[in-house]
């Protein structure tokens, strides 16, 4: 069982966003997915109840008093989404579980310095769980997305990719939807910027010039 935990101490990063779509990512390749939710505003676990029961089910981890506990049996993958503010006792209960964390992460000054201590911290572990961070609403031909990927350099922590700002997760959202769940050509743009997160969070390799839209075109195709 892989344990993939979403996390920022910063509120408005964008973790929601990565855990519904890793999560339906995951589901859409026939795993059995189930998603957490620790976070107070339980903006994962609202998605899932607006989720079409006709999709790839991702079944609900549920957590009671924002405490994480021994992962159910039964799944293969678990997508963990985190609150604002994780520390302390609750990050090291979350740590131990995780075989892998993604720090959402919008790439400006403010944020970067907000978020500093919790990269340096997670930087300097040598637990299990690996850690990369993904730049959010940034073009990844920007200065910023350079200044970024400088950063974490110097941290030790890889930059996985960079999500554009785009109402196409907002859109999706609303339906309990992801970027797998709906035609490949409406949101290619989008997949292909998940090809390197997506394999670097379950240890796949993807082949160069073969992005993950054309893999979710052969599989929407087989649906």
């Amino acid at each position: 069982m892989t344990v993939i935990v979403i996390a920022n101490p910063k509120g408005g990063v964008g973790k929601s966003t990565i855990a519904t779509n890793l999560a339906g990512y995951l589901a859409r390749q026939g795993h059995k997915v189930m998603l957490g939710d620790a976070d107070v505003q339980q903006s994962s676990r609202a998605w899932l109840a607006l989720r079409p029961g006709s999709l790839p089910a991702i079944a609900s981890w549920e957590i009671s008093d924002g405490q994480v506990g021994k992962p159910p049996k039964g799944t293969t993958h678990i997508v963990l989404d985190t609150p604002a503010g994780l520390s302390g006792a609750r990050l090291e209960e979350t740590l131990r579980i995780a075989d892998r964390v993604i720090v959402p992460l919008q790439p400006s000054m403010f944020d970067i310095l907000a978020t500093q201590a919790f990269l340096q911290d997670l930087a300097s572990r040598r637990g299990k769980a690996k850690v990369g961070v993904v730049g959010m609403r940034v073009n990844q031909r920007t200065r910023s997305a350079d200044q970024l990927g400088h950063y974490m350099e110097q941290l030790g922590l890889p930059v996985l990719g960079h999500l554009r700002d785009t109402q196409n997760y907002v859109q999706l959202a609303a339906h309990g939807l992801t970027l797998w769940d709906v035609a490949p050509s409406r949101v290619e743009r989008d997949l292909e910027q998940w090809a390197s997160v997506v394999a670097w969070a379950t240890g796949a390799v993807v082949a160069p010039g073969v992005g993950v839209a054309k893999v979710a075109q052969g599989m929407l195709a087989a649906v």
